[in-house]
C-alpha cells in the first residue's frame, strides 16, 4: 500500500513538475541575455532537479556500502547496487541535459575544457565502472565487499563534481545556482515542485530494483543450494 502510494504521488508531482515548466516558470534568465532561443533555459528546471537526484543516489550507496562493510548485511549490498544504477541513469540524464542546455547557452553541446561538464562526465564513469566491476566478479560475498570500498572511495567524485565550478572559476563557463529564496515567486515554486518529483521518483526507481534485486538473489540462492 505504501508502495503504490509513493508511486502515485511520483506520478501526479511529475505531471504537475511539467505542466508548470512549459505553462507557469518564467525563463531563468533575462531574455535578452540569452544565448540562443531563451525558452530552451527552461531545461534549467529539469537539469538541476535530475543533477542533483543523481547526487543522491550516489549517496545512498555510499551510506549502503559504509552500512554493509560494518554489518556484512546482504540487504544493504542490495540497497547501493539499486541505487547506483538509479544514479547511473541521472548521471547520464544530467549530461544529456546538460549538453542540449549548452547547445543553445554556447552554441556547442560540449565545452571540452569546462569543469563542471567534465567532473560530472568522470562521476558517470565511476559508477559506471562500480556496475561493471560488479559484473565481473562471480562470488556473492567478494563481490559485496569489494563493491562496498569502491562505492565509498567513488563517493569522492560527488562533491569534487558538485564544488567544481565554485572551487575551479576560471576553468568554466556553467553558471552557478543562486536564486533569490526571500519571494515565493513562479521559479522557486516550479524547483521546490520538481525537486520534490524527481527526489521521489528515485526512491521509486530504487524501490522496484530492489524488490528485483531481492527476487533475483533468491533465484540465484534457489540454483546454488540445486548445483550442491
Amino acid at each position: 500500500m505504501l508502495k503504490k502510494t509513493l508511486f502515485a504521488l511520483t506520478a501526479v508531482l511529475m505531471l504537475i513538475s511539467i505542466y508548470l515548466v512549459f505553462f507557469v516558470a518564467p525563463i531563468p534568465i533575462n531574455p535578452t541575455k540569452a544565448g540562443g532561443d531563451p525558452v530552451n533555459f527552461k531545461i534549467f528546471y529539469f537539469h538541476l532537479p535530475i543533477a542533483i537526484s543523481a547526487y543522491l543516489a550516489f549517496a545512498v550507496v555510499f551510506i549502503s556500502s559504509v552500512l554493509y562493510l560494518r554489518s556484512k548485511q546482504q540487504k544493504w549490498d542490495i540497497v547501493a547496487i539499486s541505487a547506483a544504477e538509479v544514479g547511473v541513469i541521472f548521471a547520464f540524464l544530467t549530461l544529456a541535459s546538460g549538453s542540449i542546455w549548452a547547445r543553445s547557452a554556447w552554441g556547442e553541446y560540449w565545452v571540452t575544457w569546462d569543469v563542471r561538464l567534465n567532473t560530472s562526465l568522470v562521476l558517470f564513469l565511476i559508477y559506471l565502472s562500480y556496475l561493471m566491476v560488479r559484473q565481473a566478479v562471480e562470488e556473492p560475498e567478494k563481490r559485496a565487499r569489494l563493491s562496498a570500498v569502491f562505492g565509498i572511495v567513488g563517493f569522492i567524485g560527488v562533491p569534487l563534481s558538485f564544488m567544481s565550478i565554485r572551487l575551479w572559476t576560471k576553468s568554466t563557463v556553467h553558471p552557478v545556482a543562486e536564486l533569490n529564496y526571500s519571494t515565493f515567486s513562479p521559479l522557486l515554486v516550479t524547483l521546490i515542485v520538481n525537486f520534490a518529483a524527481f527526489f521521489l521518483l528515485v526512491a521509486s526507481l530504487m524501490l522496484l530494483r530492489i524488490d528485483n534485486e531481492k527476487l533475483k538473489e533468491k533465484i540465484n540462492e534457489l540454483k546454488r543450494a540445486k548445483n550442491l
